[in-house]
């Protein structure tokens, strides 16, 4: 039997019906994008905010995230999937962007593979309880289970720019 989904599920799923936050989601984005900045209540480390060039516009659009450290190495994840804003734009701008946390630092994000996403994945709702609704597979399911959506939620691995 499968957990009862969380009556806030449905408020998140809501915020983002469109596949793009509405007007309360990018109020509450907006705060958490200044407070991660400022490096005010990030979670341990796990809150961050990233900035990356606008592809139309060409200003810095700046957005809350969650970092995942596994193996080494950190991460963030596309609870939207494959179609969010900040994909496009990080394509646009060939990865380049800058990670608040709260210091700023350029960075460049690289896809990860999808069959190397499942355990980074799973950390990733273990960390992140915004994106659980989010996401078709709970947060305790067995690493293989996530394999199923690997291919629908970009994994990009943060590495150093080279400027």
């Amino acid at each position: 039997m499968s957990p009862r989904p969380r009556p806030w599920y449905a408020l998140k799923r809501w915020m983002y019906a469109s596949g793009r936050p509405n007007a309360v989601a990018r109020v509450l984005n907006g705060l958490g994008e200044w407070q991660y900045r400022h490096g005010i209540l990030t979670l341990g480390g796990r809150a961050v905010t990233l900035e990356v060039r606008g592809r139309v516009s060409g200003r810095p659009v700046r957005f809350p995230l969650v970092l995942v450290r596994h193996g080494g190495q950190r991460y963030v994840v596309s609870m939207l999937g494959t179609t969010a804003g900040w994909l496009r734009n990080l394509e646009a701008a060939d990865g380049r962007a800058v990670l608040h946390a709260p210091r700023p630092e350029a960075v460049r994000l690289v896809a990860v593979p999808s069959v190397q996403r499942p355990p980074i994945l799973k950390r990733y709702l273990e960390l992140a309880p915004g994106a659980r609704p989010h996401l078709p597979v709970d947060r305790r399911a067995p690493v293989d289970a996530f394999a199923g959506i690997a291919d629908d939620f970009p994994v990009l691995r943060i590495e150093p720019s080279r400027r």
